[in-house]
């Protein structure tokens, strides 16, 4: 059977490059061009093959990749519980006397991208309710009245930083909640 989109000539004798129109093509396009000429071979010899990697399998490889998730875990914990630190101690920020936000920012920041970064890391979904956790725990102490009297985070932006931190943590986390969207085709 022959296929109409095909535009090759078929078996049988050469057609004629003088004639513009080949009979055996309907549509009267030229048929496909020869294939160019094999590369000449290669003055340094043949060309070497590609190894295949090892295969990671066995118990090492199991305890590699068992090490590698839990100090991405630690790591990903430590991050969300210094970034906090650095967030409490820069709310009473102040350029000229006049209160700046910049710990919200950073909160916003790093906030939104660490559950992302400790799922990456740990290859694990639940494991990425820790840091907001440990973040939101370490802000709420330091809200807190000590007996001496000290507050380390008061007035609006430290109420905000706490405020817009939790948001971002909740918006990084559904982000990855969501299911991909559908492919176009």
């Amino acid at each position: 059977m022959v296929d109409p989109g095909d535009r090759r000539t078929p078996a049988g004798p050469p057609a004629d490059p003088a004639d513009p129109a080949d009979p055996a093509d309907p549509a009267g396009l030229p048929a496909d061009p020869p294939a160019p000429p094999a590369d000449p071979p290669h003055p340094a010899g043949p060309p070497v093959e590609a190894v295949e990697p090892p295969a990671r399998g066995g118990l090492a490889w199991a305890v590699l990749d068992t090490v590698e998730r839990v100090v991405g875990g630690v790591v990903a914990v430590t991050l969300a519980a210094v970034t906090a630190l650095i967030e409490i101690f820069y709310t009473p920020l102040r350029v000229g006397g006049v209160l700046i936000g910049v710990s919200v920012v950073l909160a916003v920041v790093v906030n939104y991208w660490l559950p992302r970064f400790t799922i990456a890391v740990t290859g694990v979904g639940w494991i990425a309710l820790l840091p907001p956790l440990v973040w939101l725990g370490l802000t709420m102490v330091a809200a807190g009245q000590r007996s001496e009297g000290d507050v380390l985070i008061s007035g609006w932006v430290g109420l905000l930083m706490i405020f817009a931190g939790s948001v971002a943590f909740a918006a990084g986390g559904y982000r990855l909640i969501l299911p991909p969207p559908p492919d176009p085709r």
